[in-house]
Parts: structure tokens; sequence; C-alpha cells
């Protein structure tokens, strides 16, 4: 290796600096390496507002997570760049999952297959909304590892007391639920357990959709993963 002239200055970037102006799409100067070597480490790893994510909203049934990711879907939508997918929980049930019933068993299976569809769809640049109720800390913490493998997971807990969620309640599950007659519902005969360190944390009681949605694109934008 040549030796370098005394007095000269050597420019230099280091892995953690090229892995920072490769995450927030700055800027790589053209004496660092060759266009074409750039262009493939920028193909090969997206800045993050280029990345795909997914963002898993929990809580209990009633609580308002589906009014919430059909809200934020229309936002991101309207921002475009990315396609974005919501994997709404009884629509999940339905089409993916029709054969299983509301065991724990069953519900842990329910929620790996959202997990597994959303880590594909985030893997290939899309943005993943789920809104399951996703009552099991373990389930969701197996569903975060799977997806951030491939990119940033988002959870968001809607915390809607159950009290609400009972007043809300037009299908009249919670008073079944409470006379017995459905088993193992989240909330009365079976836990929810609340997650600890979700990225955010809604109140949807006094708050309309449109400001609980924005909420959830101000974190987005925040962890930058999509552009203000």
């Amino acid at each position: 290796m040549d030796a370098v002239p005394e007095g000269s200055t050597v420019l230099d970037i280091s892995g953690t600096e090229l892995r920072r102006r490769l995450r927030e799409g700055i800027e790589i100067p053209d004496w660092f390496s060759f266009p074409d070597v750039v262009s493939e480490l920028r193909r090969t790893s997206p800045a993050r507002s280029k990345q795909g994510f997914t963002v898993f909203f929990t809580g209990l049934s009633g609580s308002g997570k589906s009014t919430i990711a059909n809200a934020l879907m229309v936002k991101l939508m309207e921002m475009g760049g990315r396609p974005v997918t919501l994997l709404d929980g009884d629509v999940v049930r339905k089409h993916l999952s029709s054969e299983l019933g509301f065991s724990k068993e069953h519900r842990d299976i329910n929620i790996r297959r959202i997990g597994y569809v959303a880590s594909e769809i985030t893997k290939n640049g899309g943005i993943a909304i789920c809104a399951p109720i996703a009552p099991y800390t373990a389930t969701r913490r197996a569903v975060r590892e799977m997806i951030e493998a491939f990119g940033a997971f988002i959870e968001v807990h809607v915390a809607t007391s159950i009290e609400e969620c009972e007043r809300r309640d037009r299908k009249g599950l919670y008073k079944l639920a409470r006379e017995g007659k459905i088993k193992e519902f989240t909330g009365i005969s079976d836990p929810y357990e609340v997650p600890e360190n979700p990225e955010l944390r809604v109140e949807t009681e006094n708050v309309d959709v449109d400001n609980c949605a924005h909420q959830v694109i101000l974190k987005l934008e925040g962890m930058g993963l999509i552009k203000a």
C-alpha cells in the first residue's frame, strides 16, 4: 500500500457514519467510493423514510383500534410513496384463520399469522397496519421480533378503559361475556396484558379519531419513517 505523503489531508467516513448517512438518506461524498458502489449501498440499505414498517395497534374489543387504523391508512395513502395494507383482526380471522376458535392457543396462532403477513409486507418495503386485540405480551413480543428482522415495528396501545368499551358495545358482546354466554372473552374472562413500553399510547375518550391518527403520524415522523 502506498504511503500517504506527510502533510496530506486524509478523507474518511467511519462505518457508523456511513450507516447513519444511509439510514437518514444523507448525501455520501463523491470521494468516498465509486458511484455504482454507492448506488448499490443505497439500494440494499434504503433510507429509513423508504423502508417498510408495521404499525401494530393493540387494545380491548371496542377500544377504537380499527377506526384509528382506517384513519391512519387514509392519511398514509394520501402521502403516497409506499403501498399501505390494513390487516384488521376480524377480516384476517375471517379469511386467513376461519378454522380457529378463541382459545389462547388459537389466538396466538391468529396473531402470529397476522405478524407473518405484516413481516412480508415490511420486508418488501410496504407499510402494514395491524389492528388485532393481541392480548398477550409474549405473542406481541414474538411478532415484534419477526417484523424487526426487516423493518421498524411501532406498537400503539389504544388505552380505552373497559368501562368505555362496554358503553360502546353495540353488539352486546361484553354483556354476553358477563353472563357467561361467551367464554374466554378478553377483559372479562380472559386477561388483557397491558403493553408496558409501547412506542405510543393513545387515549380515545374525549379525543376524536383524526387526532388519534395524527398522533401516530407525528410518531412516525419523529422516528424518521415518513417525511413531514
